[in-house]
Parts: C-alpha cells; structure tokens; sequence
C-alpha cells in the first residue's frame, strides 16, 4: 500500500515512500524489527542511509505501539478507578484484587523488553553509521534522543509495575537471557530512576524532529509532530519521581512555552483555555449561552467542548491540548485494542469505572456565577464524569474516551481511535505536583484551579481593574514566570491571559485555598487527576509516585480499599493489609 506523503523533496518522497508507509501501516517496516535477537540482519544491511534509519524509527513505534493495551490495563484495573464487569476474565480480577497468578498474560514484562532490544539495536546501528558517516550529526543526534527516550519511557514504567528489573543497553542474543538474574541483576526503582535521569539528561537533543527532518510529514491528513515522544515531558517525569521539583518544573515549563504546531495560536497553546461561550469552539465543560440552567444543553459533541478532547479530528484546537498521541487506523496494523476491551455494543466490554471513581465525580460541583462573581446555580456532578469520560449504555457505565471516534463511525469495520499519551491538563497537574512540592502552592493552587489570571487578582476579582501593569502576574523568575494580565488601559494581553485552570475549565468550584500546606495541595492535584485524567494509563503510577514519596502505603492502600470495598469485595480489608507492605505493589518478574 502506497501513502501520498508531502515532504519537501522529490528523493525524501521517494525514500519516505519505501520507509515509511508511516504509523498507521506501522507493521509494514516490521520486517526490520520482527527478528529473534539471535537471528537478526547485519546492520550493513538494514542502516544504508538516513531514511533506512526513519524506517526503523516508524518501525520501533509500531512495536511500541503494541504495548498500550497492557499499559492502560496495569495503570488502570490496579489501580482505584476501574474496575471488571461481568464479563471480564480472572485475569483481569487478579489485578483488581492484587493477587496475579504466575501464568497472567497481563503481567508479562516480555513484551516490553522486546521493544527496548529493538532500541538497543537500533542505538547502536546509529552509532556505526555515524562513524561511517551515513548520517549528519543533527540527523543522528534526532533519532539517537528519540529511539532513546522511548527506551527510557519503557524502563520507567517497567520499574512502576515491577519495582526491579534489568536494566539492558546492548542488545543481547536472546531475549530469554534478560529473566537469568546471574547475567542481568535486577535494580530497585530508585537506581533505575536515577539511571534513566542521569542518561536521559545527557541526550544533546531535547526537542521533537526538525522541521527539515524526513520524519516531519503530512500524511492523509496527519501532523506526524505529535507522534513522537515529548522529551521534556519525559524528562519533567523523571525528575518528578526522582524529587528534584524545580528542574521537573523547568521541562514542563519548556512545553508550555512551545511554539505550537498545527497552526494553533500561541495564546492558546497547552494552556489549558478559557471557554468560548458564544460559539463552544473549546475544549470546556460548556452550555448553550443563555441556557445555562438547562442541563440538557451541555455540549456533548465530537467536535465542540471537553468531549471533543477525544474525539475530534487532529485540527488545530486538538494541537492546543494534545502533545503526545498515536493513532489507530482501521486499514492498518496494530489493530486498535480499545474497542474491545472497552466497548459494549462492538467489544467486549471488560473493564468500567469503579463505584469510588464513580462516587468522586459526584461529590464535585459545577458553579455559574453573576456579573459580580457571586455564585448564583450549580450542578451536583462534575460532567466529565457521567457525561463525557462514562455513559450508561442499557444500564451500564460505559468507558468512553477510547471509543467516541468508533461509535460516531457507526460501523464495525471501522475501528479508529488513539492512544492518549500526554496532553495539556496532564501536563499542568504535573508541573502543579512539582511546583508545590518546590513551595510553590500558590501556583500550583492556581493552575489546579481557576487559572493564573484570577488568582493573581486582587479581591474583588469579578472587577479587574483596567491598569495591571503589576498584578496578573507571578513575578518571579524561570520556571515559576506567568504573565496573564489582560488590560485595558493601557490595552495589553499577555501571553497566559486565556488560561483558566484545569477545574476552572470544567466550571467547577475551587478546591482547597491559598495558603494550604503542602500535603493538602498535593492531595487536591491528585485527586483532581483522577478526575481529569481518568482512563488515561496514569492512575497507578500517580499513586506509587505519591506514597513513595511520602513513605504512606496508606496513601495507595486506602484508595483500593475504597474501590473494592465498595463493590462488596469481601477481600477488600486483605487487600488493604496487603498493600500497607510496599514490597506488595509490584508484579512478579517473569514470563
């Protein structure tokens, strides 16, 4: 099959055309990739030139590709938001009630080391060909980061579920090697942590491709920018769980301050916007204007309002929110493995929220205020939950995030979707998390609430003043800089004026209040994130990252606790005991 790609010369058409038939027939450059260790080609004859290496690049993220399912599943299903339906198998149930059976497929560590091998061959044949001078520097340097934090992405979340593991990068003769202890000794999350830090910080290229760069092409209408991995979110990430706040806070500062693709505006990009009330062209909670008081004018649309986050087209509003996506094409390998896990109507229908999860999109208020910033009606539900991240369907809850773009296609055989990776809202409750932690909760308090703007502003804030030469504004140096004023005399807009925080996007009201301590204020950010983030493959490394870190098992315990204990699990208060040992979080290394 031969994809029409645009790029900017005739031989990248051509040599594009031969690697890259690109990430929805991800499959088709397998063939670089599905060898045994053992068994693989000489790299003579696979790394010619730059666009044999993008051909192993789009092949790598094809096998990558293949690990989304158990990603979401582990992070998910251990975690307390989903839970099993009838339908779903003892597999699924083990992991619910933490006690896996050595022959769960779940749990096999396997599949994601056969991933880091093609890295690590990968690696090491751009090595050698830019010793022979096969490459550029920029160009080795491009695919080394990327094949590189891909690696370092897999190895975080190995050490999240296994808590010890090898860590390997060279490739090896058989991958059944990496279970022999004697050849490769397993290391604690800790030294794995400070590892992949240490590597991944020495990378000389942080950014995503260039723009010359043959990998940055438009295909059937696909930006492929956002296919690849953020680096600086990644770093952000390593550096959140290894403690050191304020660099996590300057890498998730740098994307925020990205020049955006797409033809996004750059008021608009990854700040988390305000609604627009008039026409709903956003990605908020929102009414029809006027009809606020009628709940039945919620925007629930694929492509208007917070819905629309997950299943409207790669447009430029989808660019403001999204930084780190993969597609799933109905024509193309890997098949979407959403559909059947999540869907009732076209799959399986194995896994929904839990009760708990349920329960906490029910204890939170939306608010609508007067002109004078009084409170004047709510509703008693945070609407992404029972409206946009679950529906009932013929009296069950329904997951919905993965399956919109199904359901909207209306046939079986078209089975679009994506895997949801990193957006905007993820990456504001993380710089929030490191922010506090770096004693900045006023911030941090802001990002999670109503936005920079608001809480900048002096009390009465349903009356800004016209002159905000000095307030509107944080005043304080890189990576804790927001300017959002928005003036009128003299006119000005500065650049973070349109952001309105996460809960504020979703019309709900405040949580917390300035100048809480800063357990309190990491609580609010997590719990917003399940909120917010629910379903998205985060819940179970955002709780191990947090007990961790406060030495509290009962951080984590608690909160599976209240899942099962909720559905009537006779083994919840076991469970609990369980988790209370650390030792008990992580999956059994072996396969």
């Amino acid at each position: 099959m031969i994809t029409t790609i645009k790029t900017k010369t005739t031989k990248s058409i051509v040599s594009v055309l031969s690697a890259m038939t690109l990430l929805f027939s991800l499959g088709s450059c397998q063939d670089y990739l599905d060898v045994q260790p053992e068994d693989k080609l000489v790299g003579d004859q696979l790394y010619r030139d730059v666009y044999d290496a993008d051909a192993a690049v789009v092949g790598i993220y094809g096998k990558f590709m293949n690990l989304a399912e158990k990603h979401v599943i582990l992070n998910e299903m251990r975690a307390d938001l989903m839970t099993t339906t009838r339908n779903s198998n003892p597999y699924l149930e083990q992991l619910s009630n933490h006690n896996v059976s050595a022959d769960n497929p779940y749990i096999s560590p396997k599949q994601f080391y056969e991933v880091i091998q093609n890295c690590n061959d990968a690696l090491k044949n751009f090595d050698v060909m830019l010793a022979d001078k096969k490459f550029t520097q920029s160009q080795y340097d491009q695919r080394y980061a990327d094949i590189a934090c891909i690696r370092s992405w897999i190895y975080l979340q190995l050490g999240i579920q296994f808590g010890s593991v090898p860590y390997i990068t060279e490739p090896i003769e058989t991958l059944e090697d990496v279970k022999n202890i004697n050849k490769y000794p397993r290391i604690p999350l800790d030294q794995l942590v400070d590892k992949l830090v240490t590597f991944t910080e020495s990378l000389t290229y942080k950014k995503i491709y260039d723009v010359e760069s043959s990998l940055l092409v438009s295909v059937d209408g696909y930006d492929t920018r956002k296919f690849f991995i953020n680096k600086e979110c990644l770093l952000g990430d390593l550096q959140l769980w290894k403690g050191n706040y304020q660099l996590a806070a300057a890498h998730y500062k740098n994307v925020m301050e990205e020049t955006p693709a797409g033809g996004a505006n750059t008021l608009d990009n990854y700040r988390v916007k305000f609604a627009e009330v008039i026409t709903n062209e956003d990605l908020a909670v929102g009414y029809l204007r006027d009809y606020e008081t009628d709940a039945t004018t919620l925007v629930d649309s694929n492509t208007k309002g917070w819905r629309s986050i997950f299943g409207r087209t790669r447009d430029v509003l989808w660019n403001t929110e999204w930084i780190w996506s993969l597609p799933y094409e109905s024509n193309f390998a890997p098949a979407n493995p959403f559909i059947a896990f999540f869907s009732k109507t076209g799959g399986d229908y194995l896994a929904k929220p839990s009760q708990r999860a349920i329960n906490l999109w029910n204890s939170n208020n939306q608010v609508f205020y007067d002109s004078n910033g009084n409170v004047i009606f709510g509703y008693p539900y945070d609407a992404r939950g029972s409206k946009f991240t679950y529906k009932m369907v013929a009296g069950d809850p329904v997951i919905m995030k993965y399956i919109y773009k199904f359901e909207a296609a209306n046939d079986q055989f078209k089975r679009n979707g994506d895997w949801f990776l990193y957006r905007a809202a993820k990456l504001h409750l993380r710089y929030a998390e490191a922010a506090n932690r770096d004693n900045q909760q006023r911030i941090a308090y802001a990002l999670l609430n109503r936005g920079i703007k608001y809480e900048y502003t002096p009390i009465p804030k349903h009356a800004p003043p016209t002159d905000v030469s000095n307030i509107q504004q944080t005043m304080q140096p890189f990576p804790y800089n927001f300017d959002a004023r928005q003036g009128d005399a003299p006119n000005y807009r500065a650049p973070w004026h349109r952001n309105t925080g996460v809960r504020g996007r979703a019309r709900l009201e405040a949580v917390g209040a300035v100048g809480d301590d800063m357990i309190t204020t990491e609580n609010n950010i997590i719990a917003e994130a399940a909120l917010e983030l629910a379903y998205e493959g985060n819940r179970w490394e955002d709780l191990v990252r947090v007990a961790r870190r406060r030495n509290d098992p009962a951080f984590l315990a608690d909160k599976i606790f209240d899942k099962l204990n909720s559905e009537g699990n006779a083994e919840a208060a076991n469970v609990r005991a369980k988790l209370m040992n650390p030792n008990n979080w992580y999956l059994p290394f072996n396969w």
